[in-house]
């Protein structure tokens, strides 16, 4: 699986914020996910949600989204090129789970490192995904940096791209609950 990360923090870049007026915090309650158009759009999407806003894992949700992809780049993706291609993606903001988990920008590139080295050996093909670290304001009194993360695959028409999408999807959430959560040399990620 192709997978990469990036920073993006600073003036005019865009935070993750927690409190926003859409905001449904999952971890509560997580049967409201059924009623995300995006999970309609992309049901494994459900799945995901569901497992990334469990008690156990390392972080917790606060927004995503799904499209179809009009420009791409199928070597990216690992795709092939000898076919008519179709592409979806999806985001989800990830924040962490206990406080201190990502204070510092060190200790979050050091977790998307990680996860990057952890997806690249797992053998799927037509997708990727990439780590971007923003700030993040998490409640009124406690910002912390936080990771959106996409998603992307390649098929041969819609439906093929999106099961692709779903199987980036499990292999992603697969990775980050491998770890608790992936901070220190010897974590389960390495």
């Amino acid at each position: 699986m192709e997978a990469d990360w990036e920073v993006e923090v600073g003036p005019g870049t865009p935070v993750i914020d927690a409190l926003w007026p859409g905001f449904v915090d999952l971890r509560s309650t997580p049967r409201q996910a059924h009623t995300f158009p995006e999970v309609a759009q992309l049901p494994p999407l459900l799945s995901a949600l569901a497992r990334l806003n469990a008690p156990a894992s390392p972080v917790w949700t606060s927004r995503c989204d799904v499209w179809p992809l009009e420009v791409f780049d199928p070597d990216e993706m690992n795709a092939p090129r000898d076919v008519d291609l179709h592409a979806v993606a999806c985001y989800i903001d990830l924040l962490p789970s206990s406080r201190g988990q990502w204070p510092e920008l060190a200790q979050a590139v050091d977790w998307c490192e990680r996860l990057r080295t952890h997806l690249r050996v797992i053998p799927l093909r037509s997708c990727r995904a990439d780590c971007v670290i923003r700030s993040a304001v998490i409640d009124p009194e406690r910002s912390e940096f936080g990771i959106t993360a996409y998603l992307s695959a390649t098929g041969p028409d819609p439906a093929a791209a999106s099961l692709a999408l779903a199987s980036a999807l499990a292999a992603f959430t697969d990775a980050i609950l491998q770890a608790d959560p992936p901070e220190k040399p010897g974590s389960k990620l390495q």
